[in-house]
């Protein structure tokens, strides 16, 4: 890819948005085109000093391609409604469904390659497994509205004749890493428990509800942002076959473990309190994911992704402590 190549980023000021832009004007990148909700004060430090051509308010952007009519290279379509308690549905079919289709005929119709965001959210329980085969998706039985509408836009996917020249569904299991102060309760748990140490020197995980595991070994597929984006650039440069894919690290980690990793990385001893998870989400939750990442590395992908430790003990020490960007 041309580093004058322009390349559109939705969801922009968002988190992974954002580290997407960043990565980006890292590797040569400054024309983009940015697309989200710029009217929120707490995500405006998500683009402090980053490089673009234009910021395109999220609902009019289809006026403003079909006036302009930049000559784009590339899509990253990462913009979505993210909140896993939001159970109004028509929230999530506008922004995850609706307006995904019309990113993807505007990609069809103007032969732009495209990646865009799914999630590990799909997979619900995971009866069928967390293998990113075509085959399953029209069996998921995703826990939640954001699961079901990120799973909908999936299967519409997968029934087109008529796609971008090249496409790429990147199922993202549990991202964490900075620029994610903004997002409230559904920041990261490193996120909250490192402002947990802060304030009163102890981390309050959920107890678990569920036989099999015990307090705190809940097991999730954690991945860092650094390696979300990077995944997201390699598939921009190189253009695999296009597919589904998985995006964690393959490796399921506990709750407990995640939190020890956050102590650490402010150098102290953990000390951990177990209470009961609110009972709006006891069952929809979530005791198990892990990404099976073999379909991505046999397209290509050889790059290490970090360890817990690793990514936590950098998050924590030059970003959260730091009080800093990405």
């Amino acid at each position: 890819m041309n580093k004058n190549s322009k390349i559109i980023v939705t969801g922009a000021a968002g988190f992974i948005g954002s580290c997407m832009v960043s990565y980006l004007n890292q590797l040569g990148f400054n024309n983009l085109i940015l697309v989200d909700e710029f009217g929120h004060e707490n995500k405006e430090l998500n683009l402090l000093h980053k490089k673009y051509l234009i910021k395109v308010e999220r609902e009019n952007f289809f006026d403003w391609v079909s006036r302009e009519l930049p000559a784009v290279d590339f899509v990253f379509h990462l913009g979505a409604r993210t909140d896993t308690t939001e159970f109004d549905y028509s929230v999530h079919q506008h922004l995850n469904v609706d307006y995904s289709k019309k990113i993807w005929n505007y990609c069809t119709i103007n032969h732009i390659p495209l990646v865009y965001a799914s999630s590990a959210a799909t997979y619900g329980e995971g009866e069928h497994g967390y293998n990113d085969s075509h085959d399953i998706v029209e069996e998921l039985m995703p826990l939640n509205p954001y699961g079901i509408s990120k799973n909908e836009f999936d299967k519409w996917v997968l029934h087109q004749k008529d796609h971008p020249p090249f496409w790429a569904g990147l199922k993202f299991f549990n991202v964490y890493g900075p620029n994610e102060y903004h997002k409230g309760r559904m920041a990261s748990v490193i996120f909250h428990s490192f402002n947990q140490i802060k304030d009163c020197g102890k981390v309050k995980l959920f107890k678990s509800h569920k036989d099999g595991y015990n307090d705190g070994e809940q097991l999730r597929d954690f991945v860092y942002v650094k390696d979300v984006v990077a995944v997201c650039a390699w598939l921009m440069d190189n253009q695999p076959a296009s597919a589904i894919y998985n995006l964690g690290t393959g490796k399921a980690r506990s709750f407990n473990t995640l939190v020890k990793s956050t102590f650490a990385g402010l150098d102290m001893e953990p000390n951990i309190e177990f209470i009961d998870m609110p009972e709006d989400i006891r069952d929809k939750y979530q005791y198990f994911t892990e990404a099976c990442m073999d379909k991505l590395r046999n397209a290509g992908y050889t790059k290490e992704f970090h360890s817990l430790e690793n990514g936590v003990d950098d998050y924590v020490r030059n970003y959260l402590s730091k009080n800093i960007f990405y």
